[in-house]
């Protein structure tokens, strides 16, 4: 895989989150993906995916080359082609709390 910084460090954070996920909710288990197809495609980003398989929903943050430092995401569902619009953040401002947040909101309304 080749993988940046940006993915390196996003992924670290999902890892944590999807461990307090696990330990604190029976009923969500997240399923983390890295898929850069973009990347195969010449588009220089690399997308992540955060899948419940159970209500079908799915987070998708998305790591531009071009914009280094913002993460993009946005909250659909695996049947389902993602919209245009994303949100966006700093990356400075998104830890695994951010990202526990998305889960446990996301996933169990």
């Amino acid at each position: 895989m080749n993988a940046n910084q940006a993915l390196l460090t996003f992924s670290d954070i999902a890892s944590a989150a999807h461990g307090r996920i696990q330990q604190d909710f029976a009923d969500i288990n997240p399923v983390i993906g890295v898929m850069q197809g973009m990347r195969k495609m010449g588009i220089p980003a690399d997308v992540i995916s955060i899948d419940c398989l159970t209500s079908k929903k799915r987070i998708l943050v998305v790591l531009h080359d071009q914009q280094p430092g913002v993460i993009q995401y946005q909250f659909c569902f695996l049947d389902q082609d993602p919209a245009d619009d994303y949100l966006q953040l700093p990356s400075a401002e998104v830890n695994a709390d951010t990202v526990y947040g998305w889960i446990k909101s996301y996933f169990s309304a």
